[in-house]
């Protein structure tokens, strides 16, 4: 039986959830007509670290068993601190838009936004922490053994920038870069959805 797919939205102590950032986009509906499982559920908007935002997306799959994993944006630290802690429940790994790690200027903006929101600076150090990807270290990315894929966002900005991409294939373990695509929930991705979700089943399938 194939395992379902697990969703793991973008956004990072803000209002985004998985409604707008997989479903609206069509992207829940997109996998469904080509057959595959899907769970989506929201993560927290103010968890206090990365652990705890892994141990919320293990309680959403509690009972499940085994899934695949696509996440988004910031969403993809979440989903490697999940990997990292129950390796054996992750079949495969694709890392969409991975937000980048150690800019100065993007964690300074995201410090302010941090501390306007109530957020320690205790928090804000633990959720800014990490290397090449947020929320862990390179030797914690070089230990995992699903086979992983990365998707580069269209534009290299300052929060999901290419060099990030190149990182994460040297770091993990076989990664494979996948073309590039607007993020979602862009108003440039509806147009790209279909191709978006045909690369990652694609990997899904044959990798």
């Amino acid at each position: 039986m194939t395992a379902p797919l697990l969703l793991v939205h973008g956004g990072l102590w803000e209002a985004m959830n998985a409604d707008r950032f997989w479903v609206r986009p069509g992207v829940v509906a997109g996998l469904a007509e080509r057959g595959v499982e899907v769970l989506a559920p929201d993560r927290p908007q103010r968890a206090p670290s990365w652990t705890v935002e892994a141990r919320a997306l293990a309680d959403a799959v509690s009972g499940v068993g085994r899934v695949r994993v696509l996440a988004g944006s910031n969403g993809c630290s979440a989903a490697v601190r999940f990997a990292l802690a129950e390796p054996d429940r992750v079949e495969r790994l694709i890392l969409a838009w991975p937000a980048t790690a150690g800019d100065p200027e993007v964690d300074a903006r995201q410090r302010r936004e941090f501390a306007a929101l109530g957020a320690t600076d205790a928090i804000a150090n633990d959720l800014l922490a990490g290397e090449t990807l947020r929320g862990s270290t390179d030797a914690e990315l070089a230990t995992l053994t699903m086979r992983t894929a990365i998707i580069p966002s269209d534009v290299d900005g300052m929060i999901h920038r290419h060099r990030t991409v190149d990182a994460l294939c040297r770091s993990i373990p076989g990664a494979v870069r996948l073309p590039e695509f607007p993020e979602s929930p862009k108003p440039t991705f509806p147009a790209r959805c279909a191709a978006f979700l045909d690369a990652v089943t694609n990997f899904l399938s044959n990798g």
